[in-house]
């Protein structure tokens, strides 16, 4: 599945950064003693590949740290970005043999990773672990749905704001209110890459990303670094409703 070596640092699981989002948040203490014996921890640079599409799948896990993208190949060898990976999702499939897409790192990535064969054991004999799983497979599924409208109807302008408003959510969902306070976040794609993701050109991207900053709704600043001084501004412009 790739040559990343592991890496058996100790990670006590009371001082994981994720631990209450993560599949293992509903774990009491002798369930996560139980998941320890089968966990390791492994870490990607950027523009390294995780997972090949039809690889036999090994592990899985969730993403501590970093960025991943979920891809697929078409037969004329185009790829399409159909999603992306941030700290507490997980990573791929019990059940399933062979991973279904590539999944590669787009900043530097920490997981924490499960024994395939021993996970699957661990689910089938541990409520918690199979609660979380399904409400994380559910969340999934609503944020393809809302995926489908923001490709097939939104404008260019409400999507680069779709993907900043998720991005910004997702980077601070410790935050209980994100209405009145500055919100500052790195981007973890490239403009080259949000046009994939998208489905937009690179000029399109930029000519948005240009827009929202001279009508003040957010500042960069060396292309990665964004602040949302009013987050509600940013919400108008994805053409849902805004409300938090």
């Amino acid at each position: 599945m790739d040559n990343m070596t592991p890496d058996i640092r100790p990670r006590a699981c009371d001082m994981c950064p994720i631990r209450e989002r993560a599949v293992c948040a509903h774990c009491n203490g002798a369930e996560l003693e139980e998941l320890d014996k089968v966990k390791y921890y492994r870490t990607y640079e950027a523009g390294q590949p995780i997972i090949f599409a039809g690889d036999k799948l090994e592990f899985v896990g969730s993403v501590v740290k970093g960025v991943a993208a979920l891809s697929q190949t078409m037969e004329d060898g185009r790829t399409q970005m159909t999603g992306l990976l941030l700290p507490s999702d997980f990573v791929g499939r019990p059940g399933r043999e062979t991973a279904p897409y590539d999944v590669t790192a787009t900043s530097d990535v920490v997981m924490c990773c499960f024994r395939l064969a021993p996970f699957e054991t661990l689910l089938a004999k541990t409520p918690h672990i199979s609660q979380r799983l399904l409400e994380m497979t559910l969340d999934e599924l609503d944020s393809a749905r809302e995926w489908l409208l923001l490709l097939g109807r939104k404008t260019a302008r409400e999507k680069i704001a779709s993907l900043l408003t998720f991005i910004a959510r997702r980077q601070h969902e410790k935050t209980a209110d994100l209405l009145g306070i500055e919100i500052n976040f790195e981007l973890p794609l490239t403009r080259e890459a949000m046009a994939d993701y998208l489905g937009l050109t690179l000029e399109t991207v930029s000519r948005q990303i240009s827009a929202l900053k001279r009508e003040g709704i957010i500042t960069v600043e060396k292309n990665r670094n964004v602040s949302v001084p009013d987050i509600e501004l940013l919400y108008r412009e994805t053409g849902d409703d805004y409300a938090t």
